[in-house]
């Protein structure tokens, strides 16, 4: 039988504890900042007006996500794919969720706001590297900030090395599936 109200939902589930109401902050605070000087992926999720949704990883040096406040975060553009999904729905919607991860924690930080695409020189310049200069840069201003327990990342032992799989068994290369998926003699994509 489908849930189709919140009401209905909320009869299978208890009342979240009050600890985990209040973890969820306005702003980010000292362990918010670290965790973002540390972590070299987040998760980018957006959505546009038609209701496209997009979760994009974006990943950098740790620390390739700029704090430039409490209430404000750089994200560099990348090189990819140009598809422009997560660049497209921040101009329709302006709306943003991050989430951070560190490799060996597996606390994650979660952070939602408000978004822009920035050409400013000063965000350029805040979000130099030694390979690149975006194009653009995601200015993030944060709504809501908290740090998620540990649960999802302990079940999946993500960062447990004898965990990992053999990619070259399990497997194929992504080049390979494309091919698989799209067909025809364009070339693939390296690995």
């Amino acid at each position: 039988m489908p849930i189709t109200t919140l009401a209905d939902l909320r009869t299978l589930f208890a009342a979240p504890r009050e600890r985990s109401v209040k973890k969820e902050l306005p702003q980010l605070d000292a362990h918010c900042t670290r965790f973002i000087e540390l972590s070299p992926l987040a998760v980018v999720s957006s959505a546009g007006l038609g209701g496209a949704l997009d979760a994009s990883p974006c990943g950098g040096q740790p620390g390739f996500v700029k704090v430039l406040d409490q209430h404000t975060l750089l994200i560099p553009d990348s090189p990819g794919n140009n598809r422009l999904d997560t660049l497209e729905n921040i101009v329709q919607t302006g709306q943003i969720g991050l989430l951070f991860l560190v490799p060996g924690v597996d606390e994650t930080l979660r952070v939602n706001g408000t978004a822009l695409l920035s050409t400013d020189a000063a965000d350029i310049a805040a979000c130099l590297d030694a390979k690149r200069t975006p194009k653009v840069v995601i200015r993030v201003t944060v709504q809501a900030a908290y740090l998620h327990c540990a649960k999802a990342l302990m079940r999946s032992a993500l960062w447990d090395a004898s965990r990992h799989i053999d990619r070259a068994g399990a497997m194929p290369s992504m080049g390979e599936m494309l091919k698989d998926q799209i067909g025809g003699d364009i070339p693939v994509e390296t690995q």
